[in-house]
């Protein structure tokens, strides 16, 4: 969804009304940029952003000035409309900055940064809460575009050849007079207090072209919250916050000069990293010389796309306080060496650091940018305040997507000029005609491998699979959508293995019990078979892949026909759960025979009651009519399952318990790199039969020969470890992995090496019971670490590992796995 969005806004900036003018602020001795320089006319003061350029309206004589400069007067020409002053440093106050024994800025960021708990909203006040407008548009504007109709002409030694018009300036020209290219509004609610935190209640949501809106776009984080924040997010990247209490490590600071902000004396102080990087975020903090809030911060990120967010507060004198009062952000195209090409559409840039000396002609779409701006309104403070659904840090109500016009007047602080109100009609018309929102629709739901066809989603998953007991297995299942009925659902599938041949199949069907917390009562049976010893949570997530490595090369396999009833829930809050009975019919398709206390079992029946849990504490979700997104992942995550087998419950052959734990962690840095670890583990008591033991996820193939072991990697599996090697009775389990940054060899070739250490430890009661395969247990320590480079190439990558430790192999090769992997980005 991020990729799609990108798409609607590469870009270039080109402003100024025909009452304004475009001044950028240089410096004469190196014709670099003045950030920040501060434009005086007509009574007003406007301040230039980080490269130099401000556009003002005037009257008369213009003063440009910088601190350590000599200021400069210019005065307008009649219908120019582009001005460059570039100003000579001032010797002596130069000097003055040299010599400083210390960094007056460092102590007023310093102060800022010690005083956060009595300047930033949310640890100050013990509740507040605010409307607020919301308005996006993506636009250009029409001056900036000549609109004329080129002739193409093809040179040839005979001469010039005329081959086509070119209209394309005049056609988008004549579009954007008459509106934007898109555009989306949004009335929210926002509710704080300290013991519930921040919630958003979205009260009105409205998308040009669409019913309904794409709610994923909606949890982007274009912009963060709070300039306070130790991480500062702009559209979706986080950088290291300019007052993070470890900030005077990240960044240089410089007082420009002091401004007045609603009556209160300010200082302009700007920031810039210290080290080089492609993250680079800079700005401008207004700081209250008095109490060292912030008065107004400008951020600005400049690389592919240039993009510039700015908070405006207001003081609050009762609270002695500066609050949010409005937020804008900017997107235009920014600067790069070569063009990209996403989903087969390709972006040009003007790279200033290339060595070509020409510019390519701009193109109307170099004058499109995004323009975000929302304002706040009705604020109270320090009221009694209960927020309910605390669950989901954003709420959207049923109604909001179908507001009427008048209620989107009370909000809007000014009404829609005449092109925005064009751009509903218009998109609402070309969205409707190609179908566009159906198109996204089919889009989502192929991601997560479902075809629809009228009222049923076909699941891409059964059409066809191999693995070495069934051979090739083709199918054909799917489960019915909202067409058919939205509190009630079928489900089922048929496969036919070509090596085994046997026809497998499963019914379902499944009752809505609650729509706030998506909760569902069902039932099925199947019959089927499934790899031994695996281990899986009922909760995890239904990935698609158009292949899935390790079963490719699983022999072992047993059928079971299972009976199932099932309730799955999200009621507790950050929490998915399901809640299992089951009766099952196992037939091992191997060499085994399970015999407990004496007595042998070649087939066995065993009835079920289980729980899974998972856990994610620490995200941030988002409510829609349509059920429950998480739209911010944070670590660590948690999942939790019990399973309970009865003898005697239903004809069940074997009393045991299994206990199964997952946590995932995961740290992302600045400088572009990861680190994830995950630990799982699991204990089985009582009578359990192997084939519900565990192995720990193997990936090797038992042939002689690096060369005859090459396979698919897995996700988490060790890829040393034969097939069939391992079983335990009880397991643990733990990975950690690190990402550096990527980086380029050679054009097309990219490298992202990912370091790889994993650890097993296992033990096995009773193994005498378990007769057939031959195989180790994990006593002593498994351990293999390598390394992986993912996507080399067209998706295409390579990974290395190495067996070592008490499980040491004596043939050397035999310790040695080499693994193909592939990653298809669909966008």
């Amino acid at each position: 969804m991020k990729t799609l969005t990108l798409l609607l806004f590469f870009f270039t900036l080109s402003v100024g009304a025909q009452t304004a003018i475009t001044v950028t602020v240089k410096d004469a001795e190196n014709n670099s940029p003045l950030p920040f320089a501060t434009v005086e006319s007509n009574g007003k003061s406007f301040i230039a952003d980080i490269d130099g350029k401000v556009v003002v309206t005037h009257s008369g004589v213009i003063t440009v000035s910088y601190t350590g400069y000599t200021s400069q007067k210019i005065t307008p020409a009649a219908g120019r409309k582009f001005y460059t002053v570039k100003l000579q440093p001032h010797i002596e106050q130069l000097k003055e900055v040299v010599i400083s024994v210390s960094n007056p800025a460092n102590d007023i960021i310093g102060r800022a940064i010690r005083r956060k708990p009595i300047n930033d909203p949310q640890q100050k006040l013990s509740s507040f809460k605010y409307k607020s407008y919301d308005r996006l548009i993506i636009t250009a504007n029409p001056d900036s575009i000549s609109g004329k109709v080129d002739s193409i002409f093809t040179y040839e030694k005979t001469g010039r050849r005329f081959e086509k018009v070119d209209s394309a300036g005049f056609k988008f020209k004549k579009i954007i007079d008459k509106q934007h290219l898109y555009q989306t509004e949004k009335v929210s609610e926002f509710k704080f207090n300290k013991e519930q935190g921040l919630k958003e209640d979205v009260l009105a949501t409205r998308m040009a072209g669409f019913k309904k809106p794409l709610y994923e776009f909606i949890g982007l984080k274009l912009q963060s919250y709070s300039v306070y924040s130790n991480k500062i997010d702009l559209f979706e990247t986080k950088y290291a916050g300019p007052l993070a209490y470890d900030a005077l490590l990240y960044y240089n600071y410089r007082i420009l000069d002091t401004v007045t902000i609603d009556n209160r004396s300010t200082y302009m102080v700007y920031f810039v990293p210290k080290r080089k990087s492609k993250k680079r975020l800079k700005g401008i903090l207004y700081i209250d010389t008095a109490n060292y809030g912030v008065a107004k911060a400008v951020l600005r990120v400049r690389n592919m796309l240039d993009i510039t967010s700015t908070h405006y507060f207001t003081y609050e004198k009762d609270q002695e306080l500066w609050f949010p009062d409005k937020k804008t952000l900017q997107i235009v195209k920014g600067n790069n060496k070569e063009d990209i090409k996403i989903l087969g559409e390709t972006i040009k840039f003007d790279a200033v650091t290339g060595n070509s000396k020409e510019n390519r002609e701009k193109e109307p779409s170099d004058f499109v940018y995004l323009l975000s701006e929302s304002s706040n309104f009705d604020k109270q403070f320090n009221i009694p305040l209960t927020i309910r659904r605390t669950a989901v840090a954003i709420e959207i109500q049923d109604q909001a997507t179908n507001r009427p016009e008048e209620y989107w007047n009370t909000f809007r602080r000014d009404t829609l000029d005449a092109r925005s109100i064009k751009t509903y009609v218009a998109l609402d018309s070309i969205v409707a005609k190609d179908n566009w929102e159906q198109r996204i629709i089919l889009g989502r739901k192929i991601v997560n491998g479902y075809l629809p066809v009228g009222f049923v989603d076909i699941d891409l998953r059964q059409i066809v699979k191999y693995n070495n007991y069934e051979g090739f297995r083709g199918g054909i299942g799917g489960v019915t959508n909202d067409k058919f009925f939205e509190i009630f659902r079928l489900s089922g599938y048929g496969a036919y293995g070509s090596k085994d041949g046997q026809f497998k199949f499963s019914l379902g069907a499944a009752l809505r019990l609650g729509k706030f917390s998506n909760s569902w009562i069902g039932g099925s049976y199947t019959d089927d078979v499934k790899e031994i010893a695996s281990t899986s949570f009922a909760t995890d997530k239904r990935v698609f892949k158009i292949y899935d490595p390790r079963p490719i090369n699983i022999s072992t396999f047993y059928n079971h026909q299972t009976w199932l009833g099932y309730i799955e829930t999200k009621i507790i809050p950050k929490t998915e759960s399901v809640w299992q009975l089951t009766r099952s019919r196992i037939d091992p398709k191997f060499d085994y025979v399970y015999t407990p206390n004496g007595n042998p079992f070649s087939v066995f029946h065993l009835t079920t009651a289980s729980v899974a849990l998972q856990w994610n504490p620490f995200s941030d979700f988002m409510q829609t009519p349509n059920g429950r997104l998480e739209v911010e992942k944070r670590f660590p995550k948690f999942a939790f399952q019990y399973t309970q087998s009865v003898a005697g419950l239903l004809d069940s052959d074997f009393t045991f318990g299994k206990l199964d734990f997952r946590a995932e962690f995961e740290q992302k840095y600045l400088n572009g790199q990861k680190t994830s670890a995950l630990i799982q583990t699991g204990v089985a008591v009582g009578n359990t039969p192997l084939t519900h033991l565990y192995s720990t996820s193997p990936n090797n193939l038992d042939k002689d020969g690096v060369l005859e072991r090459i396979t698919l990697a897995g996700k988490n599996s060790f890829e040393t470890m034969y097939f069939n090697e391992f079983f335990s009775s009880q397991y643990m389990m733990v990975q950690l992995k690190h990402g550096l940054t990527r980086f380029t060899i050679f054009r097309s070739l990219k490298l992202s090496p990912m370091l790889v250490t994993r650890f097993a430890w296992g033990n096995m009661n009773h193994k005498e019971e378990h007769v057939g395969l031959q195989y180790n247990t994990l006593e002593k320590g498994y351990y293999e670490s390598g390394l992986e480079f993912n996507e080399i190439f067209k998706g295409l990558g390579l990974s290395a590992f190495y067996r070592y430790g008490p499980y040491h192999l004596p043939i050397v090769d035999r310790n040695i796995s080499v693994k193909v992997s592939f990653v298809l980005n669909l966008f």
